[in-house]
């Protein structure tokens, strides 16, 4: 039975990640994966991107987690979400990641893959505020709140071991 509903399982996904020109450049990141193909067709990827649900234009300013701090110091209130323009948006970075987490609790996803490097979504790494180029291990705002409440967040490079692990039964 578990191995079934694993089987079946919805994943959130960064809508970038399918196509969807939502990125703060007015672009998008598409990855391409086998897995991807087969669980889209499925109807089993639930897509979002946190900061258009909570209101941000395409395209908009550039956004970094300010002194080289992570999505968790931002929930925390320890840290803010600054812009190249110095507008703070943590408010609007918060509001994005309570959204996907609704959004995943409505659709049971236990899993998410979230594109690498954003201030949002970052799983691996994040960009360190300094608008300079530099990261720093670390995750957004987003994965910091679903990580917080049990969902399994991967970077899009991470899709052939979600994967894997589902079709392990998870």
């Amino acid at each position: 039975m578990v191995e079934l509903a694993m089987a079946n399982a919805k994943i959130l996904i960064s809508a970038c990640l399918l196509g969807h020109p939502v990125r703060y450049d007015g672009g998008a990141r598409s990855a391409r994966h086998p897995a991807l193909d087969r669980w889209q067709a499925e109807g089993r990827l639930v897509p979002v991107c946190p900061e258009l649900s909570a209101g941000f234009p395409v395209p908009r300013p550039p956004a970094e987690i300010a002194g080289g701090q992570s999505g968790q110091a931002v929930l925390a209130g320890a840290a803010r979400v600054i812009t190249t323009d110095g507008a703070d948006v943590s408010d609007l970075f918060i509001a994005g990641a309570e959204i996907a987490l609704n959004l995943a609790r409505e659709h049971t996803c236990r899993f998410a893959i979230l594109t690498d490097g954003s201030p949002s979504c970052g799983s691996r790494f994040i960009y360190d505020g300094s608008f300079g180029g530099g990261r720093h291990d670390g995750v957004g705002v987003t994965t910091a709140l679903l990580r917080a409440h049990g969902v399994r967040v991967f970077a899009e490079s991470g899709i052939g071991e979600l994967q894997a692990l589902l079709d392990m039964g998870g």
